[in-house]
């Protein structure tokens, strides 16, 4: 490890994505001088974290020159111009490798922009690179990728969450103040809840889905994922908006999210009313998440809120639902992965036919996860087997979103721990599939409805001492909702602690890289 691999506490790197602006606005430091501290510190520490696919060392500085030019002339594109940024490679990149963490795009160069990317440098955010995830993500550990797990930086044994685990964990090392993720299921909230950064859902359609390599197009969204629920509220206001390039975006005046979270960092809640989710707690839940959930809501009670209990009967069905829509979908949308167009050939022996070129480079280009869920996804789409399966999901699906509507009529935010457990170990899981979809036990009735949902940190559990997440949900439309609560609980927690939950995260200064299943170190 180099010697910058010891420095977390520089300045810089220590910043929030707001202190980092703020100092960029006062002209006490540079937008280069920021993106080559996170430069430094990826080259420090990455090999052992493995949250990059792909760094642009050179494209991010030419970006955070020209940031420094418009300051300069007091023309700043937004107030997040200079604040570098790392994108889920997930998402298309004009110039830039788009792999979606599989051997089947391995190399592909978009010739576009997605409408999130070519929002963030329109508003002057030098992008680092392009983050690890698991395969189209398709995975709550970030194993799944072809190109070799990602590590928790609390512990480099243990998952960072996915499938956005590389977002999480270049938020969580400090080697990016800010990142972009996806969450289909749970991939931006859940990656959060284990690495102690802050993850946001948005409502669906909040945020453009145009240039998103789609898993499941009614179930993904983009989101922010950040340190701080201000920083996720202001890269919030940058990311979203309606786009008329994508039929499922919203067209609706959304208010400053930043100042919702501003308002609610004074910690005043007031006549806030929070629904504890029944369904989603106690028996299953690790004692020390349920533990520090606990905690977290009796924080809330002191702030001023009321803390109702509200059922929602059909939530236990949310998982099996889930995992009949998603592969349907899945399946559908990976279909194009054909090797006629783009993407990996690979020519079997004699004279192969068109059909022949496709199996071999499918069967050599997807991993087991994808392989698994195009299965799944095809059986429950099959003639005969639709209206039992997926038929009944939807139907599912339609008495989860009434679930929502009347709790919502009780409670103005629902909250529940984000996942059932701490970070579980490298290898652990992979040989059971069921149990890694378990982690997404709590996050999946969000996607399914469509409404937003936040994660933060909400401490460390006394067992393990990993951290544990807090989600908070919201109506439709009502992201507002989860900045003003999150942030007041953000303040209320950090006065506890005597600071950021990351402060207490190892430096990384002293750990030799391991080797562990599913990939390289």
């Amino acid at each position: 490890m180099t010697e910058q691999g010891k420095e977390r506490g520089t300045s810089l790197l220590d910043k929030s994505a707001a202190e980092l602006a703020d100092l960029l606005a006062a002209g006490e430091t540079t937008s280069v001088a920021i993106t080559q501290a996170c430069l430094d510190r990826i080259a420090a520490v990455d090999t052992d974290i493995h949250a990059f696919l792909h760094v642009d060392a050179e494209g991010a500085l030419a970006q955070a020159a020209a940031s420094d030019a418009r300051r300069s002339a007091g023309e700043p594109a937004s107030p997040l111009d200079g604040v570098p940024i790392a994108v889920k490679d997930v998402l298309a990149t004009e110039g830039l490798p788009t792999t979606c963490g599989s051997k089947i795009l391995e190399g592909w160069i978009p010739p576009y922009d997605a409408t999130v990317v070519e929002r963030l440098k329109d508003a002057g955010l030098p992008i680092l690179g392009k983050t690890n995830m698991d395969e189209f993500a398709m995975g709550s550990s970030t194993e799944h990728s072809a190109y070799g797990p990602t590590h928790n930086p609390w512990d480099l044994d243990r998952i960072p969450g996915g499938s956005g685990g590389g977002s999480a964990a270049a938020v969580a090392a400090f080697e990016a103040p800010l990142a972009i993720g996806t969450d289909t299921g749970g991939s931006i909230r859940q990656p959060g809840a284990v690495t102690g950064t802050v993850g946001l859902k948005p409502t669906y359609g909040g945020i453009s889905r145009y240039g998103l390599v789609a898993m499941a197009n009614s179930l993904d969204q983009v989101g922010p994922v950040t340190r701080t629920v201000l920083d996720s509220a202001l890269l919030h206001d940058v990311i979203g908006g309606h786009d008329p390039r994508d039929s499922t975006s919203i067209d609706h005046p959304w208010a400053s999210f930043a100042e919702a979270a501003r308002t609610g960092a004074a910690g005043d809640l007031s006549g806030v009313r929070v629904g504890v989710i029944t369904e989603l707690g106690g028996e299953g839940y690790q004692a020390g998440v349920q533990q520090r959930f606990d905690e977290s809501v009796a924080l809330l009670v002191k702030a001023g809120a009321e803390v109702v209990e509200v059922s929602c009967p059909n939530f236990v069905h949310a998982l099996a639902a889930y995992y009949l829509i998603m592969p349907s979908e899945a399946s559908s949308n990976l279909a194009r992965f054909d090797a006629m167009r783009y993407g990996l050939r690979v020519l079997p022996d004699g004279d192969p036919s068109a059909e022949d070129v496709m199996r071999a480079s499918r069967d050599a280009g997807f991993g087991d996860e994808v392989k698994r869920r195009i299965i799944l996804g095809t059986y429950a789409l099959s003639s005969g087997y639709y209206d039992a399966y997926y038929g009944q999901a939807q139907k599912i699906r339609t008495l989860i979103s009434r679930d929502f509507e009347a709790a919502f009529e009780k409670a103005d935010v629902l909250v529940s721990p984000t996942a059932p457990t701490t970070a579980f170990k490298l290898g652990e899981k992979l040989d059971d599939p069921v149990s890694m979809y378990l982690n997404d036990i709590a996050t999946i009735p969000a996607n399914l409805a469509g409404v937003p949902g936040l994660s933060l940190p909400a401490g460390l559990a006394p067992e393990d001492g990993l951290p544990v997440g807090f989600q908070i949900l919201a109506p439709a439309l009502a992201d507002d909702r989860l900045y003003r609560v999150g942030a007041a609980l953000e303040a209320l927690l950090e006065a506890e602690w005597g600071g950021p939950l990351l402060d207490q995260a190892p430096s990384l200064s002293d750990v030799e890289p391991v080797e562990t299943p599913g990939g390289a170190a």
